[in-house]
């Protein structure tokens, strides 16, 4: 059976009225005065409407009129209609079911002695106290929560509070990202860095400057390694090689450092945006000299060269490239000694012990490998599972990891974690931290890093205090 709209209105509005809890006479004097507003928008809105639709005709009589819409359209808003009417028909069950089970609780809450009636309910008195109930639950669990664990909190500032984490100098002028950094062997000791921009800078600790530029290679330059009794740097490339090139510094006066930076290391920390890089908008490596060939280059790679290092004596360097070997070269010649092959994937990093002709090389088949030379007549080989990349500094006793999430952690040898170099909006990494270099012979900074926000961080650690209080 079909009503007409008024009809369904005066239907609807009749029984929700029923359902609807007595008000006072000032709300019910708002109610009234609102739907009159609300009438008079309504035909205002319908000022274009046919006499007849404003008096509410049977869907059967407009079905039949003569209409300026398609017959699809018409049909589809008869057809929505339908729809609303039947959802409104459900509404209004809904409310008879519910108010039927307010009169079973008053019935039982009365003999009770405590009657509550619809109108107590709808002003939201039981919501009310059930609010306040639960406002005192949760504010009872804070308070639990705040208690049992400020004594841990209060346990992780007393252990940092004497291992200070001080940012001493920022290394600002390359272009790009940089790949990673290192420290000079020998007098005069310097810092290197090597970029995304085809460049390697070489720069004063003290004073942060810029001292030599070599620009020889043609593509991404990804390591830096400098010899371990001469003035003689080794990088490596992403145009497939390795350069081996000589430096000659004179180290400038040092300038007084005021201790403004001074913070402690711990776990809190201040976001700031991934857009808030250094300002290299002058290029602070023009002044510097600025070496453009290489003593000797070792080619011998049919892929991108990720790292290089000298072995023991620096007569010899060992390369890792993305063509899944790593070569073993003369230094002095320029000749491949021993290609090193057995990863199943691109390398990723080689390293090589300080006092022992051994190399180490990692590669994305999830396996770092051991490389034995200490017996000229058998070169060993042993095979490690569990990990793709080589990308952490060791320095007295205690391991520096970058992070791709702008972190740096300071681990001890039992793999404990004894604090975080602080990072703010002001100071640390903004990005991606590369790579971690200890230079444990420096009096100004220990433990130096760099990262994709285009700049090298020297920072002091003190580290008798983290390994006393771990």
């Amino acid at each position: 059976m079909e009503y007409p709209k008024n009809l369904l209105q005066e239907r609807l509005g009749h029984h929700l009225l029923e359902v609807m809890p007595t008000e006072s006479g000032s709300c019910s004097t708002a109610r009234q005065a609102k739907q009159k507003r609300k009438s008079h928008s309504l035909s205002i809105r319908r000022t274009n409407s046919s006499e007849q639709e404003r008096t509410g005709l049977p869907r059967e009589m407009l079905e039949g009129q003569d209409s300026k819409l398609p017959s699809s359209v018409r049909s589809t808003l008869l057809e929505l209609f339908g729809q609303i009417e039947r959802e409104f028909e459900n509404l209004y069950i809904e409310n008879l079911e519910l108010r039927r089970e307010i009169e079973t609780l008053n019935e039982r809450l009365a003999a009770e002695g405590q009657a509550i009636d619809g109108a107590e309910l709808s002003k939201g008195q039981l919501k009310t106290k059930a609010s306040h109930s639960t406002s005192q639950l949760s504010q009872k669990l804070k308070t639990t929560y705040k208690a049992s664990t400020s004594k841990i909190v209060s346990s992780f500032k007393t252990t940092t509070s004497r291992a200070v984490c001080q940012l001493v100098k920022e290394y600002i002028g390359h272009r790009d990202g940089i790949w990673d950094v290192s420290v000079a062997r020998t007098q005069p000791v310097v810092l290197g860095t090597a970029s995304a921009d085809h460049t390697a800078l070489l720069w004063s600790i003290e004073t942060g400057r810029c001292l030599v530029k070599y620009s020889g290679h043609v593509g991404s330059v990804n390591s830096i390694k400098f010899h371990p009794s001469e003035q003689l740097a080794l990088t490596a490339s992403g145009d497939q090689t390795a350069h081996i090139w000589s430096y000659a510094v004179q180290l400038p006066t040092p300038q007084p450092i005021a201790d403004t930076t001074q913070q402690i290391c711990g776990e809190d920390e201040v976001e700031c945006s991934d857009k808030d890089e250094p300002d290299v908008d002058a290029d602070v490596s023009s002044d510097c000299p600025t070496i453009r060939v290489p003593l000797t280059s070792l080619k011998s790679h049919q892929g991108v060269v990720i790292a290089a290092d000298w072995l023991v004596g620096g007569k010899q360097a060992v390369t890792a490239s993305w063509d899944r070997t790593a070569n073993l070269f003369d230094v002095e010649t320029a000749e491949l000694v021993h290609s090193l092959t057995g990863h199943d994937q691109e390398l990723t990093h080689c390293c090589t012990h300080p006092t022992q002709r051994l190399v180490v090389t990692s590669s994305r088949d999830t396996t770092f490998r051991l490389w034995d030379f200490r017996d000229p007549s058998i070169h060993s080989v042993n095979v490690f599972q569990g990990h793709t990349e080589i990308n952490v500094c060791v320095g007295q006793k205690i391991i520096a990891l970058p992070h791709d999430n702008r972190q740096v952690r300071l681990f001890d040898m039992s793999g404990v974690r004894l604090a975080r170099l602080p990072r703010s909006s002001r100071q640390g990494h903004r990005r991606m931290v590369c790579c971690s270099a200890w230079s444990e012979d420096h009096p100004m900074c220990n433990l130096f890093t760099c990262g994709f926000d285009r700049q090298a961080i020297g920072w002091n650690i003190n580290i008798p205090a983290l390994l006393q209080e771990k």
